[in-house]
C-alpha cells in the first residue's frame, strides 16, 4: 500500500523546517521542492538528509524521556579502526554535530578509560572489523572488558551504531554487531538501528548520520538547522575540511613509471615492484599510509561471463553513478564479478531458484556455503544455472560496484618525491578447472598498459614511525609485507636517523624470492639495518619462518624491547601475524620470567603505548 506524503515549508530565522503527513502505514522520505532556494548540489543533500531520516531500512526511536538534555547536548563519539576509515567518519560526524550546536567529543577506544562510559549520555559508536570477524587492534581490550563479568550497566546511554566491514568476509561486520547487541544487553537505549557499511561506506554513513541527528535533536528538545548543514553548497558543514582535489572520489590518473617482477628465474611467485608517479597531483602521504588502487576486470574474464549469460556485451545500461554505458565496458570497469559472497547469492537465489542454494543460506549452513564458494566465481554460477540471469539490468541489480583495492605504500616521499612505490603480488591460480587471476594485482601486473591508474592516498594513523628518530625498531614483514618496511628504511635514511633497525623478513627461496635483496644487503653493509634475519621456508627440509627466527633470538629482541623498542609486523592476518603475535607473547614471558598472564600484560601495554602495530590483512 503506498504512502500519501505532504510537505510545506517556511523559513524563520534561517531554519527550514519540513511538515510531513503520512498515510497508508508506511514512511515515504518527502522531497525538496524545486521552488526551494537551494542549488541543485544543495537540493541533492536535503533530499539525502531526509531519505536517512525517513528511512524505511532503519527506525528512528526518538521519543523524548524524562531527563532529555537540554539544548546544548554533549555527544561522545568512539571510534575503532584498523586503517583510519572509522576514525575519518567520526571526526567528520564530531563536525557535524558541532556545527548545529551539539558537544561533540572524538575519542579513540583504544585511549578511552572505561569510566567515562559512566558520565557519558550519548554515545555514538563507529567501529571497522577486520580478518575473521576481529575487533580492530586498538578496541580489543574494550571490546573484552564490554563482554565481561567486569561490564557496568549501560542504562543512563542513549547509542547508535555505525559498522564497517567488508562484504568479501563471512563475520561482515561483526565487531559493530558485537557493540551494537552489547550496549543494548546492558541497558542502553538504541536511539538510531545500527547500520552496517560494506567497503563503499559514503551512502550508508549519509543515511546513519542523517537519522542520528533527528534522534539527538529529539532528545534535546531542539531542530535541525538544515540550511547550516548545507552551508557551504557541498552538502558539509562549513566546518568540514575541504576535500583534496584527488581523493577516493575522484582518484588521481597516475602515470606507470616502472613495473617489474622482483622474484628471479624459476621462482613460483611473480611480486611486482610498481612505481607511479604523483607529479602535479598535490597528494602527499606518509611512510605506513596505503595507497588506494581502482583496478579493472580482465576482458578474458568477462567474454566468458557474457557468453555464459548469452550477451553480446553491447546492451545499454545504466550504472550505479547514472551513466549510461555498453554492458561490457560496465563489467571491465564499474562491478566486482568474481568473488560470490553471501550478499551476491542472496541476491541470485531468487533468479536462480535452486534448492540447494537456497539451503547454503541458511544460519545454520555457513560450513557448507565457506565450502562451497571456496574456489568458485561468479562465472562458475552462470555456467552452472545457464539462463537463470536473462536481463542485463537484473545481472547489475545482483553486483556489487568495483572497490579500490590499498596496497601499503613501498617508498619514502623523501627518497622518492613525486612518485608512490607498491610491492604487489600477482595472484594467480586453479581451482574447479579454471584458470583464476586476482583483479587488482593482476591488473597491476600485466594489464595497465600506457593507461593512467586511478589512485588516491588511504591515510593509516595506526601503523607509522615513531616521532623520535632515536627509538629503535624491530621490523616483521616476510613476503610482500617487506613493503612498508621499505619505506620505514628509506626514510630513516633519508632524515638520518639515528635508531636501530631490525628486519625479520621470509619468503620461500633465498635465491628466487629475496625481494629487495641488493637494497636491504646494501643498508645493513652501511649500518642503517643493524639486524637482519632471513626465513626462507622452502629451502630446508624442516619449513622455517619468521616467528621461528624470533624464538631463536629471543633474549636480544626481549632486550630492545625493554630499551623501548617499537615492535612492526605486516602481511598476512589469517596466519603468519597470529603466529608472530604467540611468539612475541612466548618471547616476553620466557625472557622476562613472567607468567602468561602477565606477558598478556605486557603485550598490552605496547599496544598502549603504540609500540606494537599491525598492518595485517
Amino acid at each position: 500500500m503506498g504512502a500519501d506524503t505532504k510537505m510545506g515549508r517556511s523559513e524563520v530565522s534561517g531554519r527550514l523546517s519540513v511538515a510531513t503527513t503520512v498515510e497508508g502505514g508506511g514512511f515515504q522520505a518527502p522531497q525538496i521542492p524545486e521552488s526551494a532556494p537551494f542549488t541543485p548540489e544543495q537540493r541533492a543533500w536535503l533530499n539525502g538528509f531526509l531519505a536517512g531520516c525517513f528511512s524505511t531500512g532503519a527506525t528512528v526511536h526518538s521519543e523524548p524521556e524524562t531527563g532529555s538534555l537540554s539544548s546544548v547536548a554533549p555527544v561522545t563519539i568512539l571510534y575503532g579502526t584498523q586503517t583510519g576509515g572509522a576514525k575519518m567518519l567520526a571526526r567528520q560526524t564530531g563536525k557535524k554535530l558541532k556545527s548545529i550546536g551539539f558537544v561533540p567529543e572524538v575519542i579513540d577506544i583504544g585511549e578511552l578509560k572505561t569510566g567515562r562510559l559512566a558520565e557519558a549520555s550519548n554515545v555514538l559508536l563507529l567501529t571497522s572489523t577486520y580478518g575473521e570477524g576481529d575487533p580492530p587492534d586498538t578496541v580489543k581490550d574494550f571490546h573484552a572488558w564490554l563482554h565481561s563479568d567486569k561490564a557496568p550497566r549501560l542504562d543512563h546511554i542513549n547509542f547508535s551504531v555505525l559498522a564497517l566491514g567488508d562484504t568479501n568476509y563471512e563475520a561482515f561486520c561483526k565487531c559493530g554487531k558485537d557493540f551494537d547487541l552489547r550496549f543494548e544487553e546492558l541497558g542502553a537505549r538504541r536511539i538510531y538501528d545500527r547500520i552496517d557499511c560494506d567497503v563503499d561506506y559514503e551512502e550508508p554513513y549519509e543515511q546513519w548520520i542523517g537519522g542520528v541527528i533527528p534522534a539527538l535533536e529529539a532528545l534535546s528538545g531542539s531542530e535541525t538547522d538544515l540550511t547550516h548543514l548545507i552551508g557551504n553548497g557541498r552538502g558539509k558543514p562549513e566546518e568540514m575540511e575541504a576535500e583534496p582535489k584527488y581523493s577516493k572520489h575522484t582518484p588521481f590518473p597516475a602515470k606507470l613509471l616502472r613495473n617489474l617482477n622482483l622474484n628471479l628465474e624459476g621462482s613460483g611467485k611473480e611480486t611486482r615492484h610498481v612505481e607511479l608517479s604523483l607529479q602535479d597531483s598535490g597528494l602527499e602521504y606518509e611512510v605506513g599510509d596505503a595507497l588506494g588502487v581502482f583496478p579493472t576486470n580482465c576482458p578474458l574474464l568477462v567474454e566468458d561471463l557474457l557468453r555464459a549469460m548469452n550477451f553480446d556485451g553491447e546492451e545499454t545500461v545504466r550504472i550505479h553513478t547514472g551513466d549510461d554505458t555498453t554492458l561490457r565496458a560496465a563489467l571491465i570497469r564499474n562491478y566486482e564479478i568474481r568473488l560470490i559472497t553471501r550478499p551476491v547469492l542472496q541476491r541470485l537465489a531468487p533468479l536462480i531458484n535452486d534448492p540447494e542454494i537456497n539451503r547454503l543460506l541458511n544460519p545454520d549452513a555457513r560450513k557448507a556455503f565457506n565450502e562451497f564458494v571456496y574456489g568458485r566465481e561468479l562465472i562458475d554460477l552462470m555456467l552452472q544455472f545457464p539462463g537463470c540471469i536473462s536481463n542485463p539490468l537484473d545481472l547489475l541489480g545482483v553486483l556489487k560496484k568495483m572497490a579500490p583495492r590499498l596496497y601499503s605504500i613501498s617508498s619514502s616521499p623523501k627518497a622518492h618525491p613525486g612518485e608512490v612505490h607498491l610491492t604487489v603480488a600477482a595472484v594467480r591460480y586453479r581451482s574447479h578447472e579454471r584458470n583464476r587471476n586476482g583483479v587488482a594485482s593482476t591488473y597491476l601486473a600485466e594489464r595497465v598498459g600506457d593507461q593512467p591508474v586511478p589512485v588516491f592516498v588511504h591515510k593509516n594513523p595506526n601503523f607509522g614511525l615513531p616521532e623520535d628518530p632515536n627509538a629503535d625498531l624491530i621490523m616483521v614483514g616476510p613476503g610482500t609485507g617487506i613493503a612498508p618496511f621499505r619505506a620505514f628504511m628509506e626514510e630513516r635514511v633519508s632524515m638520518g636517523a639515528s635508531g636501530r633497525s631490525w628486519l625479520f623478513f621470509g619468503d620461500q627461496h633465498e635465491r628466487t624470492d629475496f625481494l629487495y635483496r641488493e637494497e636491504i644487503l646494501q643498508w645493513k653493509e652501511s649500518g642503517a639495518l643493524n639486524e637482519l634475519d632471513t626465513a626462507f621456508s622452502r629451502d630446508f627440509e624442516m619449513k622455517i619462518y619468521v616467528q621461528h627466527r624470533m624464538k631463536q633470538r629471543s633474549q636480544e629482541l626481549y632486550q630492545w624491547l625493554e630499551r623501548g623498542a617499537f615492535f612492526y609486523v605486516c602481511g598476512d592476518a589469517s596466519r603468519m601475524a597470529k603466529d608472530v603475535d604467540q611468539a612475541l607473547h612466548e618471547i616476553v614471558g620466557e625472557e622476562g620470567g613472567m607468567n602468561e598472564q602477565q606477558a598478556a600484560d605486557y603485550v598490552k601495554t605496547l599496544k598502549k603505548q603504540k609500540r606494537y602495530q599491525r598492518d595485517v590483512y
